[in-house]
């Protein structure tokens, strides 16, 4: 793991410590960058661009309106992201303002389940 990630994921897991729940925070690495769960929901991705918390339609501009927030784009080819915005550091060093922000994701509404694809029929 990247030690930019590293330390990205320390900043998550302090907040989790200060919220008294450092049990319900785990990960996974995925596509290069690290997915983390807060009570069993997704709550962030960390990656070299930083980290993204997912939050509600209402909590993200919220955040958006903090000077260095922007929506997270897993490459800059791709649309931004619906759901996850990038934090600025200035607030993830912040322990207490951060771990408020990690409790506002852990309560965003799960993403919605994606519908399998029907399997192709054999001609």
């Amino acid at each position: 793991m990247n030690a930019d990630v590293q330390a990205l994921l320390k900043e998550l897991e302090d907040a989790a410590t200060h919220l008294g729940r450092p049990h319900d925070l785990r990960s996974k690495s995925m596509f290069g960058g690290l997915m983390v769960w807060f009570g069993e929901k997704p709550c962030a991705w960390l990656s070299v661009q930083g980290l993204a918390l997912r939050l509600s339609a209402e909590d993200q501009l919220t955040l958006l309106a903090l000077e260095g927030a922007a929506r997270f784009r897993h490459r800059p080819d791709e649309p931004p992201s619906r759901e996850y915005i990038l934090v600025p550091a200035g607030l993830r060093r912040d322990t207490a303002r951060f771990a408020a922000w990690l409790e506002l994701s852990g309560r965003a509404p799960a993403p919605p389940k994606k519908r399998p694809r029907p399997k192709a029929r054999p001609r």
